[in-house]
């Protein structure tokens, strides 16, 4: 069974952004799926989402939440596709389920388009097996405030710790918004009632998902791409 995931913990995002990536993913892929948000407030969700709610210990909290998902306890099984909210899916993801199939997937970080042979990862987009990548979240857990300390976010962690089962998904399927889709060098963003960058986006062919790390977020911006596409 293919699921595909989301975590939604505290009042960052609201449930309208969970309803909408699983609008967005119905729409670009002919794969069966189940859609699951994996949160501590299920409410204003879709009818169609399934729910699983995050225990209350003391280390799930902020972008730290999506370690769970790699525990013993995660109780999905067969292939997972996990999303995190401020992205956008515009393109049919379908060999995102199959590519590399039984590896552990993960974003090349988007210092890439500044840095030549970046290596550093973004937890964005991943797909995973459950019941392969335990360690990552029994480690976490039974240390979790010397590796808060000592990394920025879970993904740095994921890095640090699986630096030997990652595999980067193909560099032109996901891109940052406002990096390389935009343009890193001379982005200018208007901001108003609605954010707006001074020019549309570049969208290439292999271009299926577009992610939006640190500001704006998709809620926030009033570009045509994210009014056709965001809904």
């Amino acid at each position: 069974m293919n699921h595909i995931v989301c975590v939604k913990w505290g009042n960052k995002y609201i449930s309208q952004y969970a309803n909408v990536l699983y609008n967005m993913v119905k729409r670009h892929t002919t794969v069966p799926f189940e859609f699951y948000c994996i949160t501590d407030d299920p409410k204003g969700l879709d009818s169609h989402i399934n729910t699983i709610m995050l225990p209350k210990d003391p280390w799930i909290k902020t972008w730290w939440s999506k370690l769970w998902m790699f525990g013993a306890d995660f109780p999905l099984k067969g292939n997972v596709l996990f999303f995190d909210l401020d992205i956008i899916v515009f393109n049919n993801i379908d060999h995102l389920f199959t590519h590399n199939s039984g590896k552990f997937m993960i974003i090349r970080d988007f210092n890439r388009c500044r840095v030549k042979d970046w290596k550093q990862s973004n937890s964005s987009v991943m797909r995973w097996t459950p019941g392969t990548m335990n360690f990552l979240y029994d480690e976490f857990k039974n240390n979790y405030a010397k590796v808060m300390s000592e990394n920025h976010g879970d993904q740095d962690w994921i890095m640090k710790r699986a630096k030997n089962e990652i595999t980067h998904w193909p560099d032109d399927w996901i891109r940052s918004y406002k990096w390389e889709m935009i343009g890193y060098k001379d982005t200018k963003l208007r901001k108003g009632t609605k954010s707006v960058f001074d020019r549309p986006p570049k969208i290439i062919p292999e271009n299926k998902v577009a992610v939006y790390h640190g500001e704006p977020k998709p809620f926030n911006c009033g570009d045509q791409f994210v009014i056709d596409n965001w809904k």
